[in-house]
């Protein structure tokens, strides 16, 4: 029980810290991370989005929304089929990329100060894991299941 409060108050925190500095550069609630996986899958799909950040599929839309009515985002019809819609990031998307990533690698490295590379390696190894088990679950009650207790 402990380890998930830990793991959720480092989240929460990074997540408020990218809020508050993003806010120069036109991002907020958390836009950030859906300009990060279109920058760096361009032609994603909205549902493919939503399943890589974990958020419902309305969540995402709207934060969708916003990032192209900022102009941040654009989407085309697939070729194949008009009905599919893919993301990617424009011009003023691409601009702000470096930014972004620029302050992930500052949070890493604070985040992270004070850890061998091996113990770096390991935390990683070990946090997908326990991402990997959340996955069953998150797949489980997405598909509206419950969790047996």
């Amino acid at each position: 029980m402990e380890l998930l409060r830990e793991i959720g108050v480092i989240a929460r925190s990074l997540d408020s810290i990218s809020n508050i500095e993003f806010k120069e550069v036109d991002l907020s609630k958390g836009q950030y991370l859906y300009m990060v996986r279109i920058c760096e899958h361009p032609g994603i799909i909205q549902e493919k989005l939503a399943e890589m950040i974990k958020v419902d599929r309305t969540t995402a839309a709207r934060a969708i929304m916003k990032l192209e009515e900022k102009g941040f985002i654009e989407k085309r019809d697939d070729v194949d089929n008009r009905r599919i819609k893919k993301l990617f990031p424009t011009a003023k998307g691409l601009e702000i990329y470096p930014f972004i990533i620029r302050e992930h690698k500052h949070s890493n490295s604070v985040a992270l100060e004070g850890f061998s590379e091996d113990e770096a390696d390991i935390l990683l190894r070990l946090l997908r894991r326990v991402r990997k088990n959340v996955d069953k679950d998150w797949e489980h009650v997405k598909k509206g299941n419950k969790r047996s207790y």
